[in-house]
Order: C-alpha cells, then sequence, then structure tokens
C-alpha cells in the first residue's frame, strides 16, 4: 500500500486531505477537502513519486455536498494541469470491503505533521449503510494511527490495494476508532462516469464498457432522449419504479441501471435502446482534437548498417521546434529519445493534450516503443503514460498521400466511430483483393491479425491505399496460412468491440486506456491488447511540410 504511487495529498488553502488518481488526469477526493477552490489554489501531490512535482489542479464535477458534516455528496472529481505517468487505483467489486472474517482495509492520509502520509488499519462493519450513504469503519487496533484531520478523501483498500471506497468522514475527538466511507456504489452515484471502472459481478466488462461509450456520444452529439424513459423502457413493467424526482442525466439513469437493477438484462436494453437513438440521429460535423504532438524521427543515416539518425521535435501553436538531433548507434536510440521526450514537454502549451509520434522506417514499425520505459528513474511504459502512435516514414514523406489522408480526416471528424475492416490470416486474400477492397469500402480502420514481418506486402497495401488508421497486435499470428482459429483471430475479436463506438480522432487515448488496462492485468501477459500498435496518421496534426532529417556531426 504505502509504495502505490496513486495515493495523492490535496491542499486547498488551510484545508489539506487525500485523494487517490484513476486515470492519468483526474483525482478523487471529498468535496470538502476542496471547500476553499474559490479563493485558493488546488494542489496536488504525489508522495509515492518523487520526481513528480506539485500539480495544480481544478474541480471539473462535484456530488452536491452542502456544507454540513452530514450532507450527502462529498465527492469531488479534479483534474490535474496535465496528465502523469502513473498507474491508477483499480477498484474491486461493491462489498469487498465486507467478509467472514472482515478483510483489514487501509487507508493512506496526512495528518498534521506528516507530510509524507500514514497509514490507518481499519475494518468495515456489515449490515445497512448509514442513510443509505456511508459505511461505518471501526479501528482494527486500539493504538493505530486513527482517520484524523488529513485522510478524508482516502481511498480505502483492500491488502492487495483495490479501492472500495473513498474516507468521508474522520473521527472526531471523543472516538478516534470510527470514521465513515463512501463505498464505491455511492461515489457512482454522485459521479456515474465511475461505474465504469468499478467491475460489477452482474455485468460484463465490455456490456458496461458500452453502456457508458454510448452515454458519452449521447451526450457529445446532444440526443433527444428523457433518461427516465430510457430506464423505464430498459426495467420493463416489473422491474424497479423509477426513483422519486427522477434522473437528471443520462449519465444518471445508467448508473442507477448498472447498481440497483438486479440482473443484466436491463443494461443490455438500456444501451441498445440508445443506439437506437444514435442511429437515427443525424451526425454533426465534430470539431477535430486538437493535439500537440511531440514528433520523434528515426531513419537509417547512411553511416553504416547499425547507425540512424533521430530527432525530436515538439508542435506548438501549429509551429515546429526542434529539441534535438543526433547520429546514434541503434542500441543507443531509446536512452537518448527518453531525454529529448522528457525535454520537448516544456515546449508545449500548459493546456496541450500531448500525442507521442514515432515516424518509423517501415522495417521498425514492430518496434515496442510504447513499451520503452519514460525514462531512468520511471520505469512506466510511455504508451501507458501518454497516447502514442507509430507513423509510416515513406507515407510522412510523400505530399500525395498527405493530401489523400487529409481529405479522409475531414470526413473522419464527422463520425462518431469507424467500422474496423478485417485483414485475417489462416486463408488471406490477395494483395491487390485486399486493395480492392479497402478503396471501395473506403476504409478507415484496417485491423491486421499479424505483424509486419508475416506479410509485408499486405501492411503495404494498407499504408499505400492510404488508410488513416492501421491496428495489429505486434506479437500477432506470425503463421500466414493455417487450419482453425488463432490468437490473431481473436485479438481481432477483442480490437472489433473495443473500438466500434470511438470517434477515431479519439483512438490514441483510447488505445492508451487499453494499454494501461492490460499492463495493470493479473495477467498481463495474458492480456489481448498487451502488445496493441497503432498506426495513426492525421497529417493536420503536423502543419509543416515533412522534410528529410539531416546527419548531424557529433
Amino acid at each position: 500500500m504505502s509504495g502505490a504511487a496513486w495515493h495523492a495529498r490535496i491542499s486547498c488553502g488551510n484545508e489539506v486531505g487525500a485523494g487517490f488518481l484513476i486515470s492519468p488526469r483526474r483525482v478523487l477526493t471529498c468535496a470538502h477537502v476542496v471547500r476553499g477552490r474559490g479563493t485558493s489554489e488546488v494542489t496536488v501531490t504525489f508522495p509515492g513519486s518523487r520526481g513528480l512535482d506539485p500539480l495544480s489542479a481544478t474541480v471539473t464535477a462535484h456530488g452536491g455536498w452542502s456544507g454540513g458534516a452530514a450532507d450527502p455528496g462529498d465527492l469531488a472529481v479534479l483534474e490535474l494541469d496535465r496528465e502523469v505517468p502513473l498507474a491508477p487505483a483499480q477498484f474491486a467489486p461493491p462489498g469487498a470491503e465486507l467478509g467472514d472474517p472482515a478483510p483489514t482495509l487501509v487507508a493512506y492520509g496526512f495528518p498534521k505533521g506528516y507530510d509524507e502520509g500514514m497509514l490507518a488499519r481499519y475494518q468495515a462493519v456489515p449490515g445497512a449503510l448509514v442513510s443509505d450513504e456511508w459505511r461505518q469503519l471501526e479501528a482494527v487496533t486500539a493504538h493505530g494511527q486513527p482517520l484524523a484531520a488529513g485522510f478524508s478523501g482516502a481511498a480505502v483498500a483492500l491488502p492487495d490495494g483495490r479501492v472500495v471506497g473513498m474516507v468521508a468522514s474522520v473521527a472526531g475527538a471523543r472516538d478516534v476508532r470510527v470514521g465513515r466511507m463512501l463505498p464505491t456504489q455511492v461515489m457512482a452515484r454522485y459521479w456515474p462516469e465511475l461505474g465504469e471502472r468499478v467491475p460489477t459481478p452482474d455485468h460484463h466488462p465490455d456490456a458496461v464498457r458500452r453502456l457508458y461509450t454510448l452515454v458519452r456520444r449521447a451526450v457529445a452529439h446532444d440526443v433527444d432522449c428523457d433518461p427516465n424513459r430510457l430506464y423505464v423502457d430498459a426495467v420493463g413493467p416489473f422491474g424497479p419504479p423509477l426513483p422519486e424526482g427522477g434522473f437528471a442525466s443520462l449519465g444518471a439513469a445508467a448508473g442507477y441501471v448498472q447498481w440497483e437493477v438486479p440482473g443484466a438484462e436491463a443494461v443490455g436494453r438500456f444501451a441498445d435502446r440508445l443506439q437506437e437513438l444514435l442511429d437515427a440521429t443525424p451526425a454533426r460535423p465534430a470539431a477535430a482534437h486538437a493535439w500537440s504532438p511531440i514528433l520523434v524521427e528515426i531513419e537509417h543515416s547512411g553511416a553504416g548498417v547499425d547507425q540512424v539518425t533521430v530527432e525530436v521535435s515538439a508542435y506548438r501553436d501549429g509551429h515546429r521546434r526542434r529539441i534535438g538531433s543526433r547520429r546514434l548507434p541503434r542500441t543507443a536510440v531509446r536512452a537518448y529519445v527518453q531525454e529529448r521526450i522528457d525535454e520537448a514537454f516544456s515546449h508545449l502549451a500548459p493546456d496541450a493534450d500531448e500525442l507521442i509520434t514515432f515516424v518509423l522506417p517501415r522495417e521498425w514499425l514492430n518496434e515496442p516503443v510504447a513499451h520503452w520505459e519514460c525514462g531512468e528513474d520511471d520505469s512506466t511504459p510511455l504508451g501507458c503514460a501518454y497516447p502514442l502512435v507509430v507513423v509510416d516514414r515513406s507515407r510522412h514523406r510523400s505530399g500525395r498521400l498527405r493530401h489523400r489522408l487529409a481529405k479522409r480526416w475531414q470526413q473522419l471528424d464527422a463520425c462518431p466511430g469507424a467500422r474496423l475492416h478485417r485483414v485475417e490470416c489462416g486463408a488471406p486474400e490477395r494483395p491487390p483483393s485486399l486493395r480492392k477492397r479497402l478503396r471501395d469500402h473506403s476504409a478507415d480502420l484496417a485491423g491486421f491479425a499479424f505483424p509486419p514481418s508475416t506479410a509485408r506486402p499486405h501492411f503495404e497495401v494498407g499504408l499505400n491505399t492510404p488508410v488513416p488508421v492501421l491496428l495489429w497486435s505486434r506479437t500477432g499470428c506470425a503463421d500466414l496460412r493455417h487450419d482453425g482459429p488463432c490468437s490473431g483471430a481473436a485479438f481481432l475479436d477483442e480490437l472489433a468491440a473495443s473500438v466500434a463506438d470511438v470517434p477515431p480522432i479519439e483512438l490514441p487515448r483510447h488505445v492508451m486506456e487499453l494499454r494501461e488496462s492490460a499492463d495493470a492485468d493479473d495477467d498481463p501477459e495474458s492480456h489481448w491488447a498487451k502488445d496493441v500498435q497503432l498506426l495513426w496518421d492525421d497529417p493536420r496534426c503536423f502543419p509543416e511540410p515533412a522534410a528529410s532529417l539531416h546527419s548531424p556531426v557529433v
């Protein structure tokens, strides 16, 4: 527990509390910890990662807490001023805090005099929630660290580190052995987006992911739908009645169906009905995501088979700023890139959404750049810390292909999701046939069951057609011709379901989240997305003409 880097210390004016990271840029805490945000800055530090400087944060969601110690909704969502390269907290299923015997729960807080943090051990009291809001906590021993001031907002976690709730009410002077927490299902009541992150025993993760993806699409496209009507349709005439007062938002209705309605059928019906409404709503042009690329270009230097030229640049306000360029042996590339990427961040705008883009020779397209560590003192994979894509160097330098790709992306801006065109192994089609299929269908996304080295002519079809987005598993099927199912087909099945409702412009962030999930899995080597590679090519992100790298003398 003490080594989990996702624990956060929150300060706002004279108030000090705790929090925990749930995504690269979001932190959960108590609303009362940031009650002074109107006049004081909210500052977040991560004691478990001393290389990170304090970050400023803003409150982007609030549970409605109105100021009293017994008032409900004591939850706030903070957005950091930039993403952090830390693995977020993972959640346990609701009710995991109970048991026979009850597990010991651990909270990491910041009582007065302990800026580095302290641990407190408690157990949950079984039975009904207090006022349908809090789970009562009681200390494991009479002499341990109490839930004193400074623990508000701390994650309450099982011994294995999975979160079951958040400390919301700390001990008073009379009884240092008692506290309260908001269980995860109550937290999701006030911030429905949390429901996508918490495993629900009654629902398959893909069903929950689909539900919230559709909710986000419906909100983004301002779909005309009544959340109360959707709920009634989903639960049917014999389901739980509409709660008093109804639902204030589509997300609140979806969360209630997930958490409060028994069985899995209602979630599926709610999502299906929402999908019908989305399909019936005319698509509106969407603004392109303003990515700010950090460009890493690699090409052969001509000075020897082992020598390459590496150049790192950063884009700000549409202008390219070169950070460094050097001729290196291939074995020295990773360390140089790590240093220059770190330097490149200082050239981005404070509110920039960074996109690390590796422009690679074709024979390097399967290089595991997403698995490269962030730095010497930070072992987080680059692809888990930031949106990271690869681009084919030949295509990046072709004016003809850049022009055609830019036209395709203008069409994709209005697309809420794109269909994956599968390039199968087993009995693969001939490259000319594949080229015709991708052109006839104006393919936007092509998924390959095999890596480039297995069938390079097939990949070159995708690169030269051109298709804006290519995805594959770096360790996919190695034999192009075989009988029966294989890992490549299984990868495409998972991939098709995962990207079905993701706007193509948002795929870099979506793939980053897939890599995070794979890296955090109990068995990461068996996770289908552990080696996903994303070739994502939008020329509009690079407004200056692509130029050849020079070979510096060093």
